[in-house]
């Protein structure tokens, strides 16, 4: 009979390096996103949507904002012992050391697999943006007898030496993997794309808890370096083709396979534009799919005034008059001061505007007030000798701190429905 219960693990405690000043205080999947999730809520709602609601969060770098964040955003049923989202540190098991890598992470973990005696077990990483329906890749990996299922999205063969490539026949079966080649394999039906990596795997358990144990006692870490090379020579490991995945109620003038590897800043601020506009590539809005966060209990937005173009604001900001908004997104219980030009600018929680500024692609992080009258993003020199400046010329404010704000709850740093 065949063992339908599912648990997953997800990959949490990611440092982020390449996203600084973003990542100085937190792990890289607590980095907001839009105009109110963090990146760990989009492979969250991917498995809960696809009834895997058995699920280990495996933290590690500065995780206490993300510890908060799904102690209040994701609690599912305290009735339902199966279902549940929970955070899991170092055990420190095997030895007094943190997670060394993805492997060693889910082996420090072996004893819940043993615990819940699931007939797969997912692996999934936290730190993209991206739909999907787990189930479809889960039903792939019956059909085709699968001892390992890698999920790969097929990308132009130019850009693939950027990826892990996974080299595999036309029924998906790989026969090879490719660390960032400088000649990529190319998909056998499509000489011009090749399939990447996308770091998302389902295991049949048998052959994970085996794998563990054998990299275990050979010193090794991780599944893309040790494990799945080894599994390759003895057993039958397939490519799962992203693109064929389907999600209910994507609008045609959508991105239909959407995903996207939000590593640097200029990633990260560029797939903010992709939730923007009256037909955006990514339309965070769909009720049969949808984007879970926490369950916020502050008032609307309010806008006083002013023109605002193509923009999100978060709930309990404020907007006052005389201000340009364009192209931005603004989080929650941030103060849009007097006669405030923003464009191309993302605005995260707490932050306050003062009256006059002028901001063009520029990231402000928590916590921060704008002085009256400042220019930023207008001179990269001046800005750089301040702020981090990212190749693609986006000006990054890093968070503030809370002690700095006596002013008033709102925009001030405290945060008076905060999460």
């Amino acid at each position: 009979m065949q063992n339908d219960k599912i648990i997953a693990f997800v990959m949490a405690g990611g440092q982020g390096s390449r996203l600084q000043p973003l990542t100085t205080g937190r792990s890289k999947p607590s980095v907001p996103f839009g105009a109110r999730y963090r990146m760990v809520d989009f492979v969250l709602s991917n498995l809960v949507n696809s009834q895997i609601q058995t699920i280990y969060l495996l933290v590690q770098y500065k995780s206490q904002s993300l510890i908060e964040h799904v102690r209040k955003a994701w609690t599912i049923s305290p009735l339902l012992q199966s279902q549940f989202v929970t955070v899991v540190p170092p055990q420190m098991m095997s030895g007094e050391h943190w997670f060394q890598g993805t492997a060693d992470a889910v082996n420090q973990n072996i004893n819940l697999i043993e615990e819940h005696r699931p007939g797969l077990v997912a692996v999934f990483g936290a730190d993209h943006i991206y739909r999907m329906d787990v189930r479809q890749m889960v039903e792939f990996h019956r059909q085709h007898r699968s001892d390992v299922t890698i999920a790969a999205l097929p990308v132009p063969l130019q850009e693939a030496s950027s990826f892990g490539v996974i080299a595999a026949e036309e029924d998906g079966r790989i026969h090879a993997f490719e660390e960032k080649p400088a000649h990529p394999t190319p998909l056998p039906s499509d000489p011009d794309h090749a399939f990447a990596s996308m770091g998302n795997y389902i295991f049949s358990t048998d052959v994970l808890i085996k794998a563990l144990k054998e990299t275990q006692e050979a010193g090794e870490t991780d599944f893309g370096q040790h494990v799945l090379p080894r599994l390759l020579r003895t057993h039958r490991l397939f490519a799962y083709d992203f693109s064929t995945n389907r999600i209910p109620g994507i609008q045609p003038y959508e991105t239909q396979v959407y995903w996207r590897d939000v590593g640097t800043i200029d990633a990260y601020f560029d797939a903010h534009h992709d939730v923007l506009g009256a037909e955006p590539a990514f339309d965070v809005f769909n009720p049969e799919w949808p984007i879970y966060s926490s369950g916020y209990q502050g008032p609307v937005a309010r806008v006083l005034g002013g023109q605002i173009e193509n923009s999100l604001l978060g709930a309990a900001t404020m907007i006052h008059t005389g201000t340009l908004i364009k192209n931005s997104i603004i989080r929650r219980e941030a103060v849009i001061e007097d006669d405030v030009i923003l464009e191309d600018c993302i605005i995260m929680d707490y932050v306050r505007i003062g009256r006059g500024a002028r901001l063009r692609r520029v990231i402000v992080d928590r916590h921060n007030h704008i002085e009256p009258g400042e220019k930023i993003g207008f001179d990269h020199e001046k800005d750089a000798q301040r702020f981090h400046v990212s190749a693609g010329g986006v000006t990054v404010i890093p968070q503030g701190q809370l002690s700095y704000f006596a002013r008033d709850a709102r925009g001030s740093g405290r945060g008076g429905y905060s999460e």
